[in-house]
């Protein structure tokens, strides 16, 4: 009798490009995906217009910081209770409202530059206002988009999230320019509108299923409740504080580059900006590669590496008088950091239960608001001892930070508890 034996076949390359975008096979996920695409290239514009507008205006140094303030505190304020609101009511609704509460802000703003009655004080004050707006918007978008596909493609739904805010922080700031130095600055505001409407059309198209809510006491118990998950989980709190470390010290190396470019580099304002963008190629890439792996069961060993990686590459960008060198390791850390963010991301998806999933994020969110304070530190530890010493103690927390995580059991295993959980919500 013949015995035959079955090899496990592999995927060919169309399967493997057919995994890469797995969440797009899911109509509601296109409809919110296309939506992101436009809106967060009108955010990544709005980044671009707000400070070349206030600099035009005033050739203050300090108002650039007054946009820094008034864009911070309202979300350092508001985004805990963006996240209660996302939780209690229908996030769709709240994704609807927001962005053509941006759209219209835009508008006006579009509509001042264009009759030039554009002041230091009126886009501060519309600035001040989109940013509380934007605090309710990311989660509000958290807590919809896993219940827009099948939770066996969570990890590519985050993936591929993260490769279009990669792709537009490249694509549209350039547009963004463009329309500046022609039209104007006016021209490029209305069409970053033109994105924010964009996203309230697509949303209104989406189906959303019944997702629970948070129905149970005050905003303040619920937001109270939230913390306290955060807190009393181990893994939440481990992957969470990881990402405020990684703002905080990790990335506070962007502030000083500048330095770099000039004073160890010497390659001036272009080679700055080659510095950025090859930082956010190798973002894309590993954005991409990290969406073709949603079935690993090795998350816990890949977020932790990543991590390491990326704090390694920071004290080796630190230490380097090499301009190639540098270039080199800024694409390998924009990648490493990217691959750790998706993991992270998708682990908090995959175990958060969904009554909670607007506030956990909107925690989660708050790690980004660490960037400025991040900044804050580097410059003066700059200033006290060097640029070089700064830089590298912020790759050297990551490193070792990360490397202390892998004592903690739940952290190792957390790739196979999250493919539990979404091969359990996917039954």
């Amino acid at each position: 009798m013949e015995v035959q034996t079955t090899l496990e076949r592999k995927p060919t390359l169309k399967e493997r490009l057919a995994t890469a975008v797995s969440a797009l096979q899911h109509r509601n996920y296109r409809l919110y995906f296309t939506g992101l695409l436009f809106s967060v290239t009108g955010f990544q514009m709005l980044l671009v217009i707000q400070g070349w507008l206030i600099w035009d205006i005033t050739g203050d140094p300090k108002a650039l910081a007054y946009l820094g303030g008034v864009t911070a505190v309202p979300t350092v304020l508001l985004n805990l209770y963006g996240g209660v609101i996302a939780d209690r009511f229908d996030q769709r609704l709240l994704i609807i409202l927001v962005s053509i509460t941006i759209a219209v802000l835009l508008a006006v703003m579009g509509a001042l530059v264009a009759m030039e009655m554009a002041t230091l004080w009126n886009l501060l004050f519309i600035s001040f206002f989109i940013a509380g707006a934007q605090a309710f918007d990311n989660p509000s978008r958290q807590a919809l988009y896993p219940h827009l596909i099948a939770r066996k493609d969570l990890m590519n739904a985050v993936a591929l999230n993260s490769i279009v805010w990669q792709g537009t922080r490249v694509v549209g700031p350039l547009v963004a320019g463009a329309l500046i130095a022609g039209p104007g600055a006016g021209a490029a505001l209305f069409l970053a509108v033109a994105g924010f409407v964009l996203m309230a059309v697509a949303m209104m198209m989406v189906r959303v299923p019944p997702i629970p809510r948070a129905t149970r006491g005050s905003m303040v118990q619920n937001l109270i409740e939230g913390i306290g998950y955060v807190v009393k989980n181990q893994v939440f709190a481990v992957l969470i504080g990881l990402s405020f470390l990684n703002s905080f010290f990790g990335m506070s190396f962007v502030i000083l580059m500048p330095i770099f470019a000039t004073d160890i580099l010497n390659v001036g304002p272009e080679g700055l900006g080659q510095m950025h963008a090859v930082a956010g190629v190798g973002a894309i890439v590993m954005a991409l590669v990290a969406a073709a792996m949603s079935k690993s069961r090795n998350k816990g060993l890949w977020l932790v590496g990543g991590a390491v990686v990326f704090g390694a590459t920071v004290m080796v960008f630190a230490a380097s008088t090499n301009y190639l060198l540098s270039l080199f390791v800024l694409f390998i850390g924009g990648a490493a950091t990217t691959f750790y963010m998706v993991m992270v991301q998708t682990s908090l998806q995959a175990l958060v239960p969904d009554q909670l999933r607007g506030r956990v994020f909107s925690i989660f969110s708050l790690t980004w608001s660490m960037l400025p304070l991040g900044a804050l530190q580097a410059g003066l530890v700059a200033d006290w001892v060097s640029p070089q010493f700064a830089v590298a103690l912020g790759g050297g927390v990551v490193a070792v930070v990360a490397l202390s995580v892998l004592l903690l059991r739940q952290i190792r295993i957390v790739g196979v508890t999250t493919q539990q959980a979404l091969e359990r919500a996917s039954a």
